[in-house]
């Protein structure tokens, strides 16, 4: 009697020729503190970041150390240099810079004004989220503009990486608009990425898919030493 045939449940494989990105916010960047504005770089605030974000650029270095990283991308800004410093140095790759991954510009709130507008739950700042839309705020990116941008720049990376696996360090705005882009949801369905946390995502022509959005398990420890200093 011959056995009946099993079929297993089979894990998630990248289709031949796609490219899986893997986006890594920033660490943890400089406080705003008053009377001493961010420095710019491009009309856009430019923080450096703070010994917790050096912190959490080394625990991204060693979760993705063993990865077959064929390149590493990072924005205009310099917290996304000093977050893939160590994994560059680690992989022996030099970081190419993509000026149209960088961060929403925020309008008349840059230089670190959305950070004191949010604490103060600025009337504009509650609508910017209510109704998602980043162009709220005084001379702000549109915010159609900011995604069509942001996914041009992706599709460009998958074109040029076909079957290879590359990392960008990017901001949270740009892993929203490229998750939200990816599962065809609302503007701010992936907001609040952590600093040092793993998004990834797989890309053919034909689709994008989602597959880790905020992976922050390799931040535990930092996490922990974060409380602890709060406490």
């Amino acid at each position: 009697m011959t056995a009946p045939r099993h079929y297993p449940q089979h894990r998630f494989a990248r289709p031949q020729g796609s490219t899986e990105l893997i986006l890594v916010r920033h660490g943890q960047s400089a406080p705003l503190v008053d009377g001493e504005p961010f420095p710019m770089r491009d009309g856009q605030g430019d923080p450096p970041l703070t010994p917790l974000g050096h912190h959490q650029a080394v625990k991204v270095a060693d979760r993705l150390a063993t990865e077959p990283v064929a390149a590493i991308y990072v924005t205009s800004m310099v917290r996304t240099h000093q977050t893939a410093a160590p994994l560059a140095a680690k992989l022996g790759l030099a970081p190419v810079e993509r000026h149209d991954l960088r961060e929403v510009h925020l309008g008349e709130w840059e230089a670190g004004i959305l950070r004191r507008k949010a604490a103060e739950m600025d009337p504009i700042y509650v609508r910017m989220h209510a109704e998602e839309r980043w162009d709220i705020i005084p001379g702000a990116e549109p915010s159609e503009d900011f995604q069509s941008r942001v996914v041009g720049a992706i599709e460009e990376l998958a074109a040029a990486h076909e079957g290879e696996q590359v990392v960008a360090f990017v901001h949270g705005g740009v892993i929203g608009a490229a998750l939200a882009h990816a599962a065809d949801a609302r503007s701010f369905a992936f907001g609040g990425a952590d600093n040092g946390s793993i998004s990834q995502l797989v890309l053919t022509p034909e689709r994008w898919v989602v597959r880790r959005f905020n992976d922050s398990s390799h931040l535990t420890d930092v996490l922990s030493t974060a409380l602890d200093a709060m406490t």
